[in-house]
């Protein structure tokens, strides 16, 4: 297109890119969208397309105004406390489609960056009222404010109507505007529907199709990666067992139990080529509940389908720091710009499988503020669940919700695999899933997995570090896993071997990774750990020593002992009795009790040989059903959840108090060891904020609480000068007085009473 203004007419200006440029690279986002969502779940789906075409050339066309381009060239100019969306959601009234169709894109296109609230602040703060209305009722004219039609009368209409004729937009021509921004802004927020509504799913996709296309085209991003079948042809390289060649022919949605180490994720992966050769494109989600299975999933499945582009990604709290560590490990040197564009693409859309936390994927359940662009990946998805027995009944209620929603309002398939899941939990799964193929590992292939025998010990394992200790020392390779971060951190210190490794939820990121490292690495003769070594951590040691705790959990901790079935039949040792602590972790004592009663029964009728076909059953015994307590829990937190989806979640609205009650439930509230305030310092000085950021160690809200009232957390301020900008920032953290040890992670219970900065490693 060529303009006599065209050359001045910025979208940005850091680097300098003109608006026809931006629209260019969103429309190329545009196209891609289309090739990676085959199953949007609407009627209409040409007219959708259509819609967001027209939202793209027109969400930035208020950057036109004078005062904006002034603006970006760092010129003078009056254009403080507008908005250029305001602009933009006005041309929509020059579309020649129908009434309905108009409204929809003028809500997208005025709600991609702010909600609409925000808006109506910014149009009450900023332009004179011509009358008493609900947007006003806290403000006063006065005579700074604007008239909005005038500022409105600058942007250049003549370059506009070339734009939207150049890009194929059927427009009126007006030689006249007495566009009302106050009477838009009040119907956009009337518009706004919530899920029950038929309108919801339109405005939704809308919104998160337009904001997709603006993020990832201003984030650089050329291309979205695709999933082929030929990216799955690793997994013929062996004969498949029977529960895989079953998955490989399934449709829809499957529930997968198979004993650990059978190729479930491989299972998995089957099924998810056989929907994609189906169904067509769409993203996948593999949901783990642990941030070091997370890692290590992701560099499985990275090592299989990344060849010459990037198929996988990964989405936790911990990821900046993953790859701040990761990358340097393998030698690749990346500037800020190039990390921040690989934390982009894992974010983003641009890896069609990501390895994530349900967190991640229910933070958009609860209407967290951008929430319209995760729930638009969300259209025709494929979900892989993975231990999915592992989460507490509130998050388990959480995650059903979320599988409802993903199910019933956005097409998505869904695979579950276990190796063991109570049946009270598979039958809340099967009224989720409605129809759905259930596969279940042969029973031949079950006593081809008989691997473990149990050997009941007495008393506490603390005080049984002798027989341990005689384990190591005959060069075995020993596993001991303890209920709580104090008890592993004692028996670790206790406990003699050339090369060991404790691993808990107390260390800080670069420490963690650290261990999680030398684990891939290294032979380790010991591993100490805590729940953190349950799930899908690559391990395989000789024989596991284990304080008591449910099945479900006792079996995940066999499952790193004898993994590859080599050693033939290898002692899982299980004392009976509880530390003194460990009831805050398991507070279910009728549990345990069931759990040392099948145990005592493998031990004496089977010669202590774990059976795999067994467990299941074993496990139902265990759980017979949910506790009042936790069945409480679960009814209350899902009929909750499930009513605020349905009646309150609505796009371009967000809530403060929705973000703080996700982020106080999931997030683990984030403390800086006194011994390590000087090295914090130095990296906030370099501007190495993600190395910074991994000094921190997360506390539970519950110690948080306890150690702000015995006067042992500090809010301290950390000011540092911006390499970039020149300015100098402040960042409020909380120092702890504890003892920090980079072998032993945070020593809660230990004083630090000399301030010395430590190495990090």
């Amino acid at each position: 297109m060529s303009h006599k203004n065209d050359f001045q007419v910025l979208a940005k200006s850091e680097p300098e890119m003109t608006l026809q440029h931006h629209i260019e690279d969103c429309l190329n986002i545009f196209s891609e969208l289309k090739l990676c969502f085959h199953n949007l779940p609407l009627a209409g789906v040409d007219c959708f397309w259509k819609s967001v075409y027209t939202a793209v050339v027109i969400h930035d066309l208020g950057k036109a105004h004078p005062d904006f381009q002034a603006l970006l060239r760092k010129m003078k100019n009056a254009w403080h406390m507008q908005r250029h969306e305001l602009f933009s959601v006005c041309f929509t009234e020059q579309m020649k489609m129908a009434d309905v169709e108009k409204r929809l894109i003028a809500f997208a296109v005025a709600g991609h960056h702010k909600s609409l609230n925000e808006l109506a602040d910014y149009v009450r703060k900023n332009y004179k009222s011509s009358q008493r209305n609900e947007l006003w009722d806290d403000f006063e004219d006065d005579e700074e404010k604007k008239e909005f039609i005038n500022e409105f009368g600058k942007i250049d209409q003549e370059y506009v109507n070339a734009l939207l004729s150049f890009y194929g937009i059927d427009f009126k021509e007006k030689d006249k505007f007495e566009y009302g921004i106050i009477e838009q802004i009040r119907n956009l927020k009337k518009f706004r529907s919530v899920a029950e509504s038929s309108m919801f799913l339109n405005q939704l996709l809308l919104v998160g199709a337009l904001k997709q296309c603006d993020h990832l085209a201003s984030a650089g991003i050329k291309a979205l990666g695709k999933l082929e079948l030929r990216d799955f042809d690793f997994l013929y390289s062996h004969a498949l067992y029977i529960h895989q060649q079953e998955a490989s022919e399934a449709i829809g949605h499957v529930i997968l139990s198979a004993p650990t180490g059978s190729g479930k994720t491989e299972t998995a992966l089957l099924w998810l080529k056989k929907q994609l050769h189906e169904n067509g494109q769409g993203r996948v989600f593999y949901v783990l509940p642990f941030t070091a299975s997370i890692n290590a999933m992701y560099e499985r499945l990275d090592g299989n389908f990344s060849k010459d582009e990037r198929k996988v990604g990964m989405q936790h709290g911990k990821l900046a720091q993953y790859l701040e560590y990761r990358l340097s490990e393998d030698d690749e040197i990346l500037d800020e710009t190039e990390k921040r564009q690989l934390l982009e693409d894992f974010k983003s859309l641009v890896t069609p499988l990501k390895v994530v936390t349900p967190f991640q994927l229910l933070k958009h359940l609860f209407g967290l503020r951008g929430f319209e662009k995760g729930m638009f990946e969300w259209c025709g998805c494929y979900l892989i669940f993975d231990e999915i027995h592992a989460y507490d009944p509130k998050v388990f209620a959480q995650v059903v919700v979320l599988l409802k929603f993903m199910i019933g309002y956005m097409k998505a398939n869904v695979h579950i695999m276990t190796a063991t899941l109570p049946g009270f939990m598979r039958r809340e799964l099967e009224v989720v899933l409605g129809t759905c193929t259930e596969i279940h590992a042969t029973r031949e292939l079950y006593e081809k997995f008989d691997r473990h025998r149990v050997r009941l010990q007495s008393g506490k394992l603390i005080d049984s570090l002798n027989d341990i200790q005689n384990r190591l020392d005959q060069g075995q390779h020993v596993l001991v896993v303890c209920n709580t971060v104090a008890m592993a951190q004692q028996v670790f210190k206790k406990l003699e071997a050339e090369k060991k490794v404790l691993l808990h939820g107390a260390f800080n990121g670069a420490d963690r990774y650290g261990q999680e490292k030398r684990l891939r690495c290294e032979e380790i003769d010991l591993l100490v750990g805590t729940q953190a070594i349950e799930v899908s951590l690559d391990i395989d040691y000789d024989c596991i020593y284990t304080e008591p705790a449910p099945l479900d959990a006792l079996i995940q901790r066999f499952g790193r002992v004898n993994r590859k079935r080599a050693k033939g039949i290898c002692d899982c040792c299980i004392f009976e009795e509880r530390n003194d602590t460990d009831h805050f972790i398991y507070q279910d004592a009728q549990v345990i009790e069931r759990t040392l009663a099948v145990l005592r029964e493998i031990e004496c009728e089977n010669d202590g040989i774990i059976k795999e076909y067994f467990l299941q059953q074993a496990i139902d015994y265990v759980y017979p059903d949910w506790n009042e307590k936790n069945r409480e829990e679960y009814n209350n937190v899902m009929n909750f959840l499930e009513y605020d989806v349905i009646h309150c979640l609505s796009p371009l609205e967000y809530s403060e108090q929705r973000e703080e009650e996700f982020t106080r439930q999931f997030n683990g509230i984030q403390v800086l060891p006194v011994s390590l305030k000087g090295l914090f310092q130095d990296f906030l000085d370099m501007n190495q904020f993600i190395k910074a950021e991994s000094l921190l160690v997360n506390v539970s809200e519950k110690r948080f609480v306890a150690l702000l009232k015995q006067g042992q957390l500090i809010k301290e301020k950390f000011a540092f000068e911006s390499g970039k900008t020149g300015k100098v920032y402040e960042k409020d953290v909380y120092v702890i007085n504890r003892k920090y040890s980079h072998e032993l992670g945070l020593l809660i219970n230990e004083d630090e009473t000399e301030n010395v900065d430590s190495c990090i490693l």
